[in-house]
C-alpha cells in the first residue's frame, strides 16, 4: 500500500513553493500592524506628516503582495491536491482490480463506490484547502505570538492562554467526532449500495410492484444517515460557540487591558493599536479550529477506510516465476479436482480431458457446479484439491494474464457497458481490433441483422447493462464479443438460453466451423451440446454420466431423462431441427 507521505513526497517542490508563498503572505500580514503603529505614534502623535505618504504606499504594497502570494499559495495547494487525489483514486481502483473474486463475493458495490469517490474526495480536501488552512493557522499563530511578545510579554499572555484553551477544546471535539465520522462513512456506503441496487434492478422492482418496500428500505438508511449527521452537528454546536466567543472577546480584552497599560505609560498608543490588530489576526484561527477539526476528522476516518481496502490481498496471484507458453493450443485437463467455497463442497473428484480443438458439453441441474468448472479454469478461484492443466501446465503456474487472455467467455449473466455496440464487441482488444472484425463477429453471432436496422447501427449507444435490448440481443452481442477475440479456448456458459431455436442452430453452425478452437459449452438445452465430442453430466458436484449424445441416450440415465423432458421421445421431431 502507498502511504500518504509517498504522494506528498512526489510534489515536495510544489508544497515547498506553496509554503514559501504562504510565509511571505503571513509576513506581510505582520507588517501591516507595524505600519499602523508608526502612523499612530510617528504621524498622529509626533506630527511627522512627511512619513505618511511612504507609510500609505507601504500599506498599498502590503495589500498587493498579500493578494499575489495568497493567490499563489491557494492555487498551488489546489493543483497539488488535485493531482494527489487523482493518483490516489487511480491507485485504489487499480488495487481493487487486483483483488480476487472471493473479495467481491463478500463486498457490496456501493461500499467500493463510496471509498473510490467520497472517501478519496475527503482526503483530497485535506491535502488541499483544509491542509493549507491548517499549515497557515500554525505559522500564522506562531508569527502573531512572536510579534505580540516582542511588544508586550505581559499582554501577550492573554491570547496565548485563550489559544491553548481553544486548542485543547479542538482536540477533545476531534476525538468525539472521530467515531461519528466512522459511522457516517459506513452508513454512506450502505446508502449508496441500496440506491445502486434499486436503480440497477428498477425493472424487477416495478415488475413486482415493490416500489413502496424499496422506498421504505431507502428511507430507513437515509434516516440513519440523517441521525448520524445530526449527531455530528450537535457535537459541533456544543463546542463551536466557544471558538466564536473567544474570537470576538479577545480584541476587546486586549484593547481594555492594553489601554490600562497605555495610561500607566508602559505602552504607547501605536503599540496598542498594533496589538489589537495582531489580536484580530488570532481570532480567525480560533474561529476556524472547530471547522478544521471537523474536516480533518472526516479525512482521517476516510483514510482508515481506504487503508482497510489496501489491507486486502488477492487470494489468486501469479507464482514467483510464472510459465509463459509460446502459444496456447487449448488442451484442457481436470485431474481429481475438488472445490469448496464458504465451507460448502461444490465439486468432488472431477476428472476429464479435453484435447485442443475439441468440444466438451457440460449439463446438470442448477447448482450442480457447472459454472464452477469455468471459474477454476480461469483461476477466479483455486481448487481445494487436484489440478487443472492447460496445455499440460498447471494453471497455478501460468501467468494470469496469459491464461485469461487465452479464454473467451460468454457468461450466463450478460454484462454490457454503457457504450456503443462496436465498443462492447471490441472489449479486450480496443486498440487492435479492426471494424471489419467487429462486423464479421456480429454476423457470425447472428447479431448483424438487428444491429444494422438501428439508426446508428454499430455506433448505437446502448443503455446501462444493455437496457433497451432484448435478452436474445444482449446474448448475441456477448457472443460476438467472444468470437471477435479469437481465443484458442471458447466457453459458452448457458449463453443461448434466450435465443430462439433457429438462431441457436445458426450459432451452432458457426461453432462447428471454428477449427482449432477448444470449446466448452455449458447448457440446459440438449440442442446446445448434442454435437459435442464429449458430454459430461454433473450431479451434486460429481460427474454422474459422460459420453457422446448417442452414448448417453443409450444409457437411459439422467441425460436421457432430460432429453425426454425436453423432446418427449427419442427419434421424434428433434433430429430434423439440426444441420450437421
Amino acid at each position: 500500500m502507498k502511504k500518504l507521505h509517498t504522494y506528498i513526497g512526489r510534489y515536495w517542490y510544489g508544497y515547498l513553493f506553496a509554503v514559501f508563498c504562504m510565509v511571505a503572505s503571513i509576513v506581510l500580514d505582520m507588517v501591516y500592524p507595524m505600519i499602523t503603529e508608526h502612523i499612530v505614534d510617528d504621524v498622529m502623535i509626533d506630527g511627522k506628516a512627511e512619513l505618511l505618504t511612504g507609510l500609505l504606499v507601504g500599506i498599498a504594497l502590503v495589500g498587493i503582495g498579500r493578494s499575489v502570494f495568497g493567490y499563489c499559495t491557494e492555487f498551488s495547494f489546489d493543483v497539488i491536491s488535485a493531482k494527489i487525489g487523482t493518483e490516489m483514486r487511480k491507485d485504489l481502483f487499480d488495487h481493487i482490480q487486483t483483488l480476487s473474486m472471493n473479495y467481491f463475493d463478500n463486498t457490496n458495490t456501493g461500499e467500493l463506490m463510496a471509498r473510490v469517490k467520497d472517501d478519496i474526495d475527503k482526503v483530497w480536501n485535506a491535502m488541499g484547502y483544509v491542509g493549507m488552512l491548517v499549515i497557515n493557522l500554525v505559522i500564522h499563530v506562531s508569527f502573531v505570538l512572536y510579534c505580540m511578545f516582542t511588544r508586550s510579554a505581559k499582554l501577550a499572555l492573554i491570547p496565548l492562554f485563550t489559544m491553548m484553551i481553544c486548542g485543547i477544546t479542538a482536540i477533545v471535539m476531534e476525538r468525539k467526532l472521530d467515531k461519528v465520522y466512522e459511522d457516517i462513512s459506513e452508513e454512506n456506503a450502505v446508502l449508496t449500495t441500496v440506491a445502486e441496487e434499486n436503480l440497477a434492478g428498477v425493472r424487477t422492482v416495478k415488475a413486482f410492484a415493490r416500489e413502496k418496500h424499496e422506498i421504505a428500505k431507502f428511507l430507513s438508511h437515509n434516516k440513519r444517515y440523517y441521525e448520524l449527521n445530526i449527531a455530528q452537528s450537535k457535537t459541533l454546536v456544543r463546542y463551536y460557540p466557544l471558538f466564536q466567543f473567544v474570537g470576538k472577546a479577545l480584541p476587546v480584552c486586549t484593547a481594555v487591558l492594553g489601554g490600562a497599560l497605555v495610561m500607566k505609560g508602559e505602552m504607547t498608543l501605536g503599540v496598542l493599536v498594533a496589538f489589537v490588530e495582531y489580536s484580530r489576526n488570532c481570532t480567525w484561527p480560533m474561529e476556524m479550529l472547530g471547522w478544521l477539526a471537523n474536516d480533518v476528522s472526516a479525512a482521517v476516518a476516510s483514510y482508515r477506510k481506504i487503508q482497510k481496502i489496501y489491507g486486502e490481498r488477492a487470494a489468486i496471484t501469479d507464482c514467483e516465476e510464472p510459465v509463459t507458453l509460446p502459444e496456447v493450443k487449448g488442451d484442457i485437463r481436470f485431474e481429481h479436482v475438488d472445490f469448496s467455497l464458504g465451507g460448502k463442497e461444490i465439486l468432488a473428484d472431477v476428472s476429464f480431458v479435453l484435447p485442443a480443438g475439441k468440444t466438451l458439453g457440460i449439463m446438470g441441474a442448477t447448482g450442480s457446479g457447472k459454472s464452477s468448472l469455468i471459474n477454476l479454469l480461469q483461476r477466479f478461484y483455486d481448487v481445494s484439491a487436484g489440478t487443472v492443466f492447460v496445455d499440460g501446465v498447471d494453471v497455478k503456474k501460468l501467468s494470469l494474464r496469459q491464461l485469461r487472455s487465452s479464454i473467451s467467455v460468454v457468461l450466463q449473466d450478460v454484462f454490457l457497458f454503457s457504450d456503443t455496440i462496436e465498443e462492447n464487441i471490441r472489449m479486450g482488444q480496443r486498440n487492435r481490433m479492426k471494424p471489419d472484425t467487429v462486423r464479421l463477429a456480429a454476423e457470425r453471432a447472428q447479431a448483424k441483422g438487428f444491429i444494422e436496422k438501428m439508426e446508428e447501427q454499430y455506433e448505437t449507444v446502448i443503455g446501462e447493462r444493455g437496457v433497451g435490448l432484448s435478452g436474445g440481443q444482449k446474448q448475441r452481442i456477448s457472443i460476438a464479443r467472444a468470437l471477435a477475440k479469437h481465443s484458442p479456448i471458447l466457453v459458452f456458459d448457458d449463453s443461448t438460453s434466450a435465443l430462439d431455436m433457429e438462431t441457436e442452430r445458426e450459432i451452432q453452425k458457426t461453432l462447428n466451423a471454428l477449427e482449432g478452437t477448444t470449446k466448452i459449452i455449458i447448457a440446459h438445452r440438449i440442442s446446445a451440446v448434442r454435437r459435442a465430442d464429449e458430454i459430461i453430466y454433473l450431479a451434486d458436484g460429481k460427474i454422474a454420466e459422460r459420453g457422446t449424445h448417442e452414448e448417453l441416450l443409450a444409457k437411459k440415465g439422467l441425460y436421457y431423462a432430460t432429453y425426454l423432458a425436453q423432446y418427449g421421445e427419442v427419434g421424434g421431431n428433434y433430429g430434423c431441427q439440426f444441420v450437421s
